[in-house]
């Protein structure tokens, strides 16, 4: 090691106080990345607290109100975000679900709601809604939160932009997802 070197042939005591300097700044260091990670996950794991909260991808999460549904409570969610279509290349290619894609049908991807879940998507920029469910996972590019299938962009007129400005609202989740949260 280089801080040994040119110590006196009997400075082991030197030497032993050195290592167990060094291996209490690693051992410090350790426990303050550990400390840091901890502190990380608490707070993913944690509810938003606000009105208004900021997901990673850039979307907005509104909570739009507390609802009884008989036995018990659960929020309604709209996320506001950058929307994006897929069509002709994945055309007759399986999704996620094990469905066959048809970019005719009001389908889309979304990276986490439960597959089989009917949202509602509302272009900001012109207020056409549609309905669609959740068949396939995506969209895998920063900043898009939902992707719509040909139809879907169609009927929200953004085939040709690309992409627009939506709200995503959950209508229903699947049987399997609902069943799941029972459990």
């Amino acid at each position: 090691m280089f801080l040994f070197r040119g110590s006196a042939p009997g400075s082991v005591v030197k030497k032993a106080r050195i290592s167990r300097l060094i291996l209490f700044s690693f051992l410090a260091q350790s426990c303050t990345a550990i400390s840091g990670l901890s502190e990380k996950n608490d707070q993913s794991l944690a509810l938003p607290q606000a009105s208004n909260d900021i997901t990673p991808d850039g979307a907005n999460i509104q909570k739009l109100s507390v609802e009884p549904d008989g036995r018990k409570k659960s929020a309604k969610h709209a996320l506001n975000g950058r929307a994006s279509w897929y069509g002709r290349g994945f055309h007759g290619k399986k999704t996620a679900s094990g469905e066959i894609y048809d970019q005719t049908k009001f389908t889309a991807a979304h990276k986490t709601l439960p597959l089989g879940t009917k949202a509602r998507v509302t272009n900001l920029d012109n207020g056409s809604a549609v309905e669609v469910e959740i068949n396939d996972r995506g969209p895998f590019i920063e900043g898009r939160i939902i992707d719509l299938s040909r139809a879907a962009a169609g009927a929200l007129g953004f085939v040709e932009s690309g992409t627009a400005p939506v709200q995503v609202k959950l209508i229903a989740e699947s049987s399997v997802a609902r069943n799941d949260g029972n459990r």
